[in-house]
Order: C-alpha cells, then structure tokens, then sequence
C-alpha cells in the first residue's frame, strides 16, 4: 500500500497477514495531491498540488525523479496517457489539456477546452 503524507513523504505498508512494515519511499518536500500507477505498475506518478510531477520506480527503490514542473499554470491533476508509460496528461484549472514526454519532461501539445476543470 503506497500512501503519501501531507509533508511530501512517499510512504509504503508492506502488510502481510497480521504484521505490516513501513518504509519511507521518496520525500519531494511538497504536498502530494496524487498518485498514479502506470498501466503495467512499474512507474508511480507523484503529482503536488504545486504542478510538479515526479516518477518513483518501485522495483528500483530509488529517489523520487522529476519530471515535469507546470507550477505556472494551476495545476490540476496528471496521469499516464495509455497505451505505455512513456507520456503523460496534465489539466489545468482553466481547461487546458497537455500531453508530456515522460523520458525528458519535454512538451509534446495541449488542447484547450475551452471551460473551467474542476477535480471530484
């Protein structure tokens, strides 16, 4: 179980039976808004309600990486665009929808909507 606390720790519960072990994963020093596996759950998605996205491997135990920062345009939400895990999508509060480059955090396009995005 991977659960994030307000500080920007990524923390993970490895609960077996009865018994559990936490490990602190990654600390971004941010708040995490959310947490996005990719399709084939090698890759989580960190998202902070600042706009920046980082990658955490599990399998690799490593640091947090950073992608993304979109801290310029309120950021609402990302998530990985399917099929694979090499792009993902971002919203903005204003309604533009933006499509990254997961391998260098490049800008690849963005459509906007035309209306104002509200995350439920």
């Amino acid at each position: 179980l991977y659960f994030s606390a307000q500080e920007g720790i990524l923390v993970f519960y490895d609960i077996k039976d009865l018994q559990y072990e936490i490990k602190i994963c990654a600390d971004i020093s941010q708040p995490i808004s959310s947490l996005m596996f990719s399709p084939d759950y090698t890759s989580l998605l960190l998202v902070t309600e600042q706009g920046t996205v980082y990658s955490y491997k599990p399998a690799h135990s490593g640091e947090a990486v950073k992608l993304l920062d979109t801290s310029s345009s309120c950021f609402l939400a990302a998530d990985f665009l399917t099929p694979g895990n090499n792009y993902c999508v971002s919203v903005t509060i204003s309604g533009e929808v933006q499509v990254w480059s997961l391998e260098d955090g490049s800008f690849l396009s963005k459509l906007n909507l035309g209306i104002e995005v509200q995350v439920t």
